[in-house]
């Protein structure tokens, strides 16, 4: 399976979160909170070994997590 990217964004005209795949023409899923959106990414991100980007309401990346094999990962220092 190809690694994919996930992304989390907020809808200005929809004033909802969705979860969208890179190469993705539409969201997978929507979500009214932010929070259900990340964990709905963070299961999509897991399953294609690929990352997660989280995006605040003015599309800034706020976050992002990386699931997949790699060889040299940075220190976290969030958790």
């Amino acid at each position: 399976m190809a690694k994919k990217n996930v992304h989390i964004t907020y809808s200005k005209d929809s004033k909802d979160w969705g979860v969208k795949s890179q190469g993705a023409h539409r969201a997978a899923s929507r979500h009214q909170t932010k929070a259900e959106a990340t964990q709905a990414g963070r299961e999509i991100a897991r399953n294609n070994k690929g990352e997660l980007f989280i995006h605040n309401k003015d599309n800034k990346i706020s976050d992002r997590d990386s699931y997949g094999n790699d060889p040299f990962p940075p220190r976290d220092r969030k958790h």
